[in-house]
């Protein structure tokens, strides 16, 4: 009988306590937050630390930062894109590559907390079922607002990217922003579960790629230890990529999570009462220290 989620993560946090059991998600959304008002600080007091939005901005009027969706779709409608936009796209996918790619989705995309808030709703609800999408799907989305700015000859996307019209509304006021987060909500509530980062988003897509080789990974190195209790794989918005790291010692499989889907949102360290998790890197000289940690802790 599966687990109630009331029940998820019980166990960590009277092995680690309420704090560090939540560690992770709390830094998530100070991080989240902590974006949303360096954009709005500008506006609200006249400081600027930060101008624009997350699809173009500038930071201290100096360093420039270029999404690179949107620099894609520049290139796709055939124009030849200014200095500073690459400029801004090799800062922002050089950091998102060091940092694990799909960081952005899970540390800065205000579009995450709405739909973690409608996991936390249909599991508390116990909604089950919904349409089923391939994870695949996110690349054949970000392939098609790339042939639809090479049809058009313009950014068409940006019209309907709830990224951007979300943070654009919550900057410069909210207007239509609101039907976004409405329809977000419910689709991820009520149609599918996760759907909409987990399988449609072409941005997550994107950043999966790029983070393909990243350096900084979410490691399982006390995976002898796990009591499969299932919580990680509950919690996690990618459930997939736990599996190879945490049950493959018998294949010979690395306790690193390599997959590129993986957000490195930590929840999966949150959660874990036998601490199996922790963030590392991938690098194999540290497999055999996290090894030995884990002997030397079990003698």
């Amino acid at each position: 009988m599966a687990k109630p989620f009331s029940e998820i993560g019980k166990d960590a946090i009277q092995s680690k306590g309420w704090l560090a059991a939540h560690k992770w998600l709390i830094l998530r959304r100070v991080s989240q937050v902590g974006v949303l008002a360096l954009f709005l600080l500008g506006p609200l007091t006249g400081i600027w630390i930060i101008k624009g939005n997350l699809s173009s901005s500038l930071l201290f009027d100096t360093v420039p930062m270029t999404e690179p969706v949107v620099f894609l779709q520049v290139l796709a409608t055939g124009l030849v894109p200014a200095t500073d936009a690459i400029i801004g796209v090799a800062i922002v996918a050089g950091f998102y590559f060091l940092v694990g790619g799909r960081v952005f989705c899970s540390w800065v995309c205000p579009v995450n907390m709405i739909t973690d808030a409608a996991f936390w709703l249909r599991e508390r609800l116990g909604i089950r079922g919904g349409a089923r999408f391939s994870r695949n799907l996110r690349y054949w989305m970000l392939a098609m607002v790339l042939l639809l700015s090479a049809i058009t000859g313009s950014m068409a996307y940006e019209m309907f990217n709830p990224v951007s019209i979300l943070h654009r509304g919550i900057i410069f006021g909210v207007g239509m922003a609101w039907s976004v987060v409405v329809a977000i909500f419910l689709f991820d509530l009520l149609v599918a579960k996760r759907g909409w980062c987990t399988h449609l988003c072409p941005m997550g897509g994107l950043y999966s790629l790029i983070g393909q080789y990243s350096p900084v990974r979410i490691r399982a190195d006390k995976r002898d230890a796990c009591n499969d209790c299932m919580d990680c794989f509950i919690v996690c918005p990618e459930p997939q990529v736990i599996k190879p790291a945490l049950k493959g010692a018998s294949k010979g499989l690395s306790p690193v999570i390599l997959a590129s889907e993986c957000t490195n949102c930590g929840r999966c360290i949150d959660v874990c009462s036998e601490d199996v998790f922790s963030f590392g890197t991938r690098f194999k000289k540290f497999e055999k220290l996290g090894s030995e940690i884990g002997s030397a802790q079990k003698v």
